[in-house]
């Protein structure tokens, strides 16, 4: 049975060219959530404006992974106690948030980032939203597989590929 989570960890470009490495992902879809303007566009959301952030919507088949083992790659595909921004980026579209799609998904949510907390994983305390997906705006064609189109682009160089070195060297048993 597929089902879907959607994750705000930063630039989209990331956490859509790690989690589309991962083993039971069927989707990831780069786009909007958690704003009040309708449909916004990239310029619209890059203005911190609408309220959105950055999302990955993914649908997973939750016979190959876990929303658990979703949600401990994600925490550790970006910096969870940095308010509204992730590195150079800054502003409430960057911030870190899991929008669930039900009960379930946000008990899970909870319960990770207690542990995190407890366990002081990061230096700081995890700021992560938790709250219902209310509506998920899909950010187009140019934005979908940015990094595997655009390898040489100068923030995908010095943003992306470092990160996701890392992941796949930390994920290595969760890839395709």
């Amino acid at each position: 049975m597929s089902t879907k989570i959607t994750l705000a960890g930063g630039c989209f470009w990331c956490i859509e060219s790690a989690f589309k490495q991962v083993r039971g992902i069927e989707k990831a879809e780069s786009g909007y959530a958690g704003g009040t303007a309708p449909n916004p566009s990239y310029e619209e959301v890059c203005t911190g404006r609408t309220g959105h952030a950055e999302v990955v919507q993914l649908t997973f088949a939750e016979d190959q992974i876990s929303v658990r083992e979703i949600l401990e790659i994600f925490f550790a595909l970006h910096d969870p106690t940095q308010l509204n921004r992730q590195g150079n980026d800054i502003g409430t579209q960057y911030r870190s948030a899991v929008f669930y799609h039900n009960e379930d998904q946000a008990e899970a949510a909870h319960a990770i980032i207690a542990e995190i907390n407890q366990q002081n994983t990061w230096d700081g305390v995890v700021v992560t939203e938790v709250e219902p997906l209310d509506v998920f705006y899909s950010a187009g064609d140019y934005h979908e597989d940015y990094f595997a189109r655009n390898p040489e682009n100068a923030y995908c160089q010095a943003v992306v590929s470092p990160k996701l070195a890392k992941f796949r060297k930390t994920f290595a048993d969760k890839l395709v």
